[in-house]
């Protein structure tokens, strides 16, 4: 199969490795050798010296400082380590209540459940409106001295919601809880740079970035660090927090992808990112079926997000008939092969049919114009098949 023939309508799943990262990384997979925890010989100091710089690039990201930043293997471990490590530590203690809002990634709402199993915390979901954001007013009221952690995702991996992180904290501060922010899909989304000024603990992944898959990063506020049981136990890696060897290839690849989003015209590429999502939409919309556009304004949401709901048709048919010409998702690229409607979706108020019929497309930097033609012109054809099916059923 060819590969680049296939339109890719699928970036909020995983981005294309920039090729200024591959640049970077590719000598040490080959040519710059060493185990970064090898303290006694010249090229361990190396390798660490390049591990180090990678973290304090991942700290720039968010405004923070380079000991505060964990590599882990991903998002989904970063927020394990985040919730579970929290929780566990804190076991015993008088702070039994975890709110999470409902439209969490299911790694957070699984995490945070194997805390009610294995250390009796109650757990509590917090509702969303029909754009999918969190009420001030309703975290407020949930908010007392027995909450320990709040986590609300910063950008929402299926309807693009962008959150009030700032203000959620706070309000999560004033009761004295810790903040945990999966900001997994924030870096393309919205200005990060202050983040850890706001949360305690911020999950990130370099694979919805243009950096590699494989690796991700967790910060951790730098007086939290006694209050997060590891995951990992062996060599006391990283503080002691996430033992293991690092995979400098990996941590090169994250650092090179944080540099170039703090050093190019971010806005700049968000809104023209936006512009083109927004004239996708207006051409999928204006196909002659029933057709809306799931969560919030295009202005409040994530820039290459379209959730696009096709009433009277399922989402998974027109994948498949979609195939292998055009690559979009149901919803989170970790939900794969479950069987229910996206969580997420029924949250915001979709019935079952309506969630089934929604597919997400995402945009991401390279995507041009004519792209867009095509894939609209696709999705007419697999629309028109599908309807003629039913017709002649």
């Amino acid at each position: 199969m060819n590969f680049s023939s296939i339109l890719y309508f699928d970036h909020q799943a995983s981005t294309p490795v920039d090729q200024r990262v591959f640049q970077k990384m590719s000598p040490f997979f080959t040519e710059m050798v060493g185990n970064p925890h090898s303290s006694d010989h010249a090229l361990g100091w190396e390798m660490s010296g390049v591990v180090e710089a990678a973290k304090t690039s991942v700290a720039g990201l968010i405004g923070a400082e380079t000991d505060e930043i964990v590599f882990t293997s991903g998002a989904s471990e970063s927020n394990n380590l985040a919730i579970l490590g929290l929780g566990r530590r804190a076991a015993g203690g008088k702070r039994r209540r975890i709110l999470v809002s409902a439209i969490e990634h299911k790694c957070v709402l699984a995490a945070a459940r194997a805390l009610t199993d294995q250390c009796g915390f109650a757990v509590e979901f917090l509702p969303v409106n029909s754009a999918g954001r969190v009420s001030m007013t309703t975290l407020e009221s949930c908010l007392n001295d027995d909450v320990l952690l709040v986590s609300v995702m910063a950008v929402n991996n299926e309807i693009g919601t962008i959150q009030d992180i700032p203000r959620l904290a706070a309000a999560a501060h004033k009761a004295g809880a810790i903040f945990h922010c999966d900001a997994a899909q924030a870096p393309i989304a919205m200005d990060i740079r202050q983040l850890a000024s706001a949360a305690d603990l911020i999950s990130l992944s370099a694979h919805k970035m243009y950096g590699p898959q494989g690796i991700g990063a967790l910060y951790v506020r730098r007086d939290l660090h006694e209050r997060i049981e590891p995951l990992i136990y062996g060599g006391g890696q990283q503080d002691g927090l996430r033992s293991g060897t690092l995979p400098v290839a990996l941590c090169v690849g994250m650092g090179a992808a944080t540099e170039i989003l703090s050093a190019t015209d971010a806005q700049q590429e968000r809104e023209t990112l936006r512009d083109r999502t927004a004239s996708f939409i207006e051409k999928v919309c204006a196909l002659p079926w029933e057709i809306t556009v799931n969560g919030p304004a295009l202005s409040e949401r994530h820039p290459g997000n379209a959730n696009i709901a096709f009433y009277g048709f399922s989402a998974h048919d027109i994948l498949q008939t979609l195939q292998p010409w055009l690559a979009a998702s149901t919803g989170s690229a970790c939900t794969t092969g479950m069987p229910e409607p996206s969580h997420v979706l029924r949250a915001i108020g979709l019935s079952g049919d309506s969630a089934e019929a929604s597919i997400r497309f995402s945009l991401g930097a390279t995507t041009t114009e004519e792209e867009i033609e095509r894939a609209v012109s696709l999705i007419h054809a697999a629309l028109q098949q599908l309807s003629e099916v039913v017709r002649s059923a």
